[in-house]
């Protein structure tokens, strides 16, 4: 990845430890930002593993999150210990609505993203914030 310019990523909360977190602006560019973020964070951590997923899961509810609310989009990684030893992926944003999964057609474009989330992470929801919600979901560490 490229070196993020300052517009990109209105902040990088923190990198060190077993967390991780970022804040985009809710822009276009906050969706390859923040697989980019992901994937190199996954992979400073040695789950180079679960770098593609990850990745991927995190481009559809940002991409969510830029269709539906305005404001700042708020990607978060926690390591978890423990057997077995798991990835936790949050997105937040600044509506309070949770998503609804919906069935889309054979010919849709679009609106399988949370399906996708629900069938590739071990569990995966959604949670209230004080202005807005996070929706979260869990990926197993191979072990």
């Amino acid at each position: 990845m490229g070196v993020l310019r300052a517009w990109e990523v209105i902040g990088v909360i923190d990198t060190e430890g077993d967390c991780a977190e970022w804040t985009f602006p809710a822009e276009p560019g906050a969706v390859r930002n923040a697989r980019a973020v992901v994937r190199d964070q996954l992979r400073a951590w040695r789950l180079d593993c679960l770098a593609d997923i990850a990745a991927l899961l995190v481009s559809e509810l940002v991409t969510n999150s830029l269709r539906h609310a305005t404001g700042p989009i708020g990607v978060r990684l926690l390591r978890r210990g423990g057997m077995p030893d798991a990835l936790l992926v949050e997105v937040s944003d600044p509506l309070p609505d949770p998503p609804r999964e919906r069935a889309a057609d054979v010919d849709d474009e679009s609106g399988r993203g949370l399906q996708l989330v629900a069938r590739s992470s071990r569990r995966w929801g959604t949670r209230a914030g004080e202005t807005g919600k996070t929706v979260w979901f869990e990926l197993v560490v191979p072990g």
